[in-house]
């Protein structure tokens, strides 16, 4: 999991495509980020002369993101776009950073996100669940920064609407075969000989198959809940407090070692 040791001490750039981002989402979003490193840069590109990111400036001073200036030279052409696609390969060659957080829905940001990766660095992708997928797949982690709203937020009214909601997410969590086809085929690829499987290493193995698999998508805040709300596996914690391991209910039963 990304939100390890190693990971968490990782220098991360974080830029955002503010003509392409919320702002009311930003201090969600640098919250989620700093679970994988520590954030060196943030820089926010865009038109700032105009109406359109009005609403970004009070962001832009809470959160100390330096706002870069792109005029749009041309109507219907996104020069913020490759402004920040230059500004991230300087930072790139600069070789300060472990990672880059790349805040945008829009798919041209796919080729820089590979080409980051070929230098061998982490991308964590942040953007709207209609984000196109060749962007999502190309990032080692995506994030929809709708999960990063929390459920009160989200509804017009707490309590028992919330509880209703996560309700209906587990019953859809335990008739998605989707899921369950993804789950078991990662709980088989990270089983031991005894067909038991470490609960951390299936789930680093559907991050690095499906970038965007968080169990937040399916309404459970960790991916433990995930994991029981699928009624699929037998869950046994070896020793307090030490590692989980999950076996497929189907399989016959053995011992975990």
């Amino acid at each position: 999991m990304a939100s390890d040791s190693s990971a968490t001490k990782a220098k991360l750039a974080v830029l955002i495509d503010a003509d392409n981002a919320q702002s009311s989402l930003i201090g969600p979003l640098l919250a989620e980020v700093a679970r994988y490193g520590t954030v060196c840069v943030k820089r926010a590109y865009g038109d700032w002369t105009g109406t359109s990111l009005k609403g970004w400036k009070e962001e832009l001073l809470k959160q100390a993101i330096q706002p870069i200036q792109q005029f749009s030279y041309t109507h219907g052409k996104n020069a913020t776009d490759s402004a920040m696609i230059i500004e991230a390969m300087d930072l790139l060659y600069s070789n300060r950073f472990g990672g880059f957080c790349l805040v945008s829905s829009d798919s041209d940001f796919t080729r820089l996100a590979v080409r980051i990766r070929e230098s061998g660095l982490v991308v964590y992708g942040f953007g709207v669940r209609r984000t196109p997928q060749p962007f999502v797949t190309s990032c080692n982690k995506f994030i929809y920064v709708e999960n990063l709203v929390p459920n009160e937020a989200r509804t017009p009214r707490t309590g028992e609407v919330v509880v209703a909601q996560k309700q209906d997410s587990t019953t859809q969590v335990s008739k998605d075969t989707r899921l369950a086809a993804q789950l078991q085929a990662a709980v088989e690829a990270a089983s031991n000989d005894d067909r038991w499987a470490e609960l951390g290493k299936v789930r680093q193995l559907l991050t690095h198959r499906h970038p965007d698999f968080d169990s937040r998508n399916y309404g459970c805040s960790k991916f433990s809940d995930l994991i029981t709300a699928t009624s699929l596996f037998d869950i046994h914690r070896e020793g307090k407090g030490g590692p989980i391991y999950i076996h497929a209910k189907d399989q016959e039963h053995a011992t975990v070692k």
